[in-house]
């Protein structure tokens, strides 16, 4: 009997996606894929969805995204399918009108212009996550700012915007980013910051890898708990300085393999 491991289980299913994938953007000629991504890509993409349903930053909803590896200009994301339950044979080729290549029958998730408007509107962006993190939620109705107020989150200290999907839309919608003019007016609201909170929804976090977007969006979790914590104690909270802020994050980046490597492990099996 032949043994398939698990490596050898994602490159072939990323193999066979490559071979799948043609289609067009809208207003062009017919494309075809970029195709096959790096099996290791695919293979983060799929851990990153599983240790965010793990820390807690995403449950049934929400999605995560890396860029291409092989052109900029397209995406990888799953198909619409709840994070905990993503192999790399769900995982589909996206242009940066986020449309799929290649849908083959498989539904999309009806924001996924969040992310091709922010990967063409920040080239270095090469990951994004989309969650309804739960101790973050306060903070995009209140008008209280999600501010550091440890070094794990540092990355926090140059402001948290709050995105107003009705402002964007001109009135009431149903508060999802169907469009790409939503996705554009998310993408300038974020600007070149690493987050922003999304009013009465939830918050996107931008990386420069699957491993520091994941980093980020537990740490946003994390630190908006904490800081709930801390304000409902009535006494005043110190927050990073933005030199303190500077200092912490230079010293973390150099260590995000480490806590990558944890919550990889701790999948197990799966």
């Amino acid at each position: 009997m032949t043994m398939v491991t698990r490596r050898g289980f994602v490159a072939g299913a990323v193999a066979a996606l490559g071979t799948r994938l043609a289609a067009s953007r809208p207003g062009t000629a017919q494309t075809g894929s970029a195709g096959p991504p790096d099996p290791q890509l695919v293979e983060d993409l799929v851990a990153a969805n599983h240790i965010l349903v793990d820390q807690g930053v995403l449950d049934g909803y929400g999605h995560v995204s890396a860029r291409h590896d092989r052109d900029p200009a397209r995406f990888l994301m799953s198909r619409s399918i709840a994070p905990e339950l993503v192999t790399a044979a769900d995982v589909l080729e996206y242009d940066l009108e986020s449309e799929p290549v290649a849908a083959a029958g498989r539904t999309s998730y009806l924001e996924r212009f969040i992310h091709g408007a922010i990967y063409r509107a920040r080239p270095d962006v090469r990951a994004i996550v989309h969650s309804h993190s739960p101790s973050v939620i306060p903070f995009g109705v209140t008008g209280v700012p999600l501010r550091p107020l440890y070094h794990m989150s540092a990355f926090l200290s140059g402001g948290v915007p709050v995105w107003d999907i009705r402002a964007a839309a001109g009135g009431d919608t149903d508060m999802l980013v169907r469009t790409q003019a939503l996705g554009r007016a998310l993408a300038q609201t974020l600007g070149t910051r690493p987050v922003v909170l999304m009013r009465g929804h939830g918050v996107v976090v931008v990386g420069t890898s699957l491993p520091q977007v994941v980093f980020r969006s537990v740490y946003t979790e994390v630190n908006a708990r904490l800081q709930g914590q801390a304000l409902a104690l009535g006494g005043g909270v110190t927050y990073l300085s933005p030199e303190e802020a500077t200092r912490a994050e230079a010293s973390i980046a150099g260590t995000l393999g480490r806590p990558w490597d944890l919550w990889k492990r701790k999948l197990g099996g799966r």
